[in-house]
């Protein structure tokens, strides 16, 4: 299948509102949180990035890091706790964690690119999807293999994923082998550079590979106005920023702007 097939890839440019992105300093903690995904989409986005783990009873939640340190005022492993604790966690000392139902249930219209952070959450997402019935609005990626392979064994095609870093890898520094590499994913979502931004991931040569196989190549994170504007130059289908206030200006520049209508 290629990207045209699914209908979460019907828009000129996709602008990706990572985890939720800010509109202003005092917000950007607060990734990741309903409040964070509300106000992103009350200034007009459609698609939304976030990430999930599984609590260790089995609840799905959108959060990014391997620890709860760095944006909670709690500890520890996520996998780890139960969510009865993990509820009574608070992102920024403000938010509560949000669980993968209340974001589904909550805002029913937007589109969701969904990063698998650990293998717990295979099966829960999966479910969670089928439960929410939102296939046509959820695009899937990881970056370990055996998750990203994982889930699309439960999912079949019914949605749209990204490729794993094999395949990306081959697109950007194989071209040989891209004939060869028969990945199920339909969008390339990349850096544009990798390993402490010393070696270039996204090239004119990769974008061209990736539009010949139907496919459509996403950039992140990207919060400079002369980067965002130059890879709109470059030919990429979409840019994922916390600057939603500045990707959406660029956007709107250039005639590319759509937003939630």
């Amino acid at each position: 299948m290629k990207a045209g097939d699914y209908r979460y890839f019907d828009t000129r440019f996709a602008a990706l509102a990572h985890r939720g992105g800010y509109l202003s300093a005092t917000d950007q903690a607060r990734e990741n949180t309903l409040y964070a995904f509300r106000a992103a989409v009350a200034f007009g986005y459609r698609y939304l990035e976030t990430d999930v783990h599984t609590s260790s009873d089995g609840v799905l939640f959108c959060f990014h890091d391997s620890t709860l340190d760095r944006v909670t005022d709690g500890h520890g492993v996520p996998e780890q706790l139960p969510w009865n604790e993990l509820s009574r966690v608070r992102v920024a000392g403000l938010d509560p964690i949000l669980t993968v139902d209340e974001l589904f249930e909550t805002l029913p219209e937007a589109r969701f690119n969904i990063d698998l952070k650990a293998p717990q959450s295979v099966e829960p997402l999966a479910r969670a999807i089928d439960a929410h019935r939102a296939h046509d609005r959820v695009c899937v990626g990881s970056f370990s293999q055996h998750s990203i392979t994982a889930f699309r064994r439960l999912a079949g095609r019914r949605v749209a994923t990204s490729a794993a870093p094999a395949g990306i890898a081959a697109y950007a520094y194989a071209p040989g082998l891209r004939r060869l590499v028969h990945s199920p994913g339909v969008a390339l979502q990349v850096p544009v550079r990798a390993w402490h931004d010393r070696l270039p991931v996204l090239t004119r040569g990769l974008i061209r590979a990736a539009h010949r196989g139907g496919r459509v190549v996403h950039v992140w994170t990207i919060n400079e106005r002369s980067e965002l504007e130059r890879l709109i130059d470059l030919g990429v289908d979409g840019l994922v920023s916390d600057r939603i206030d500045l990707l959406r200006e660029v956007l709107i520049e250039r005639g590319l702007w759509e937003g939630n209508q």
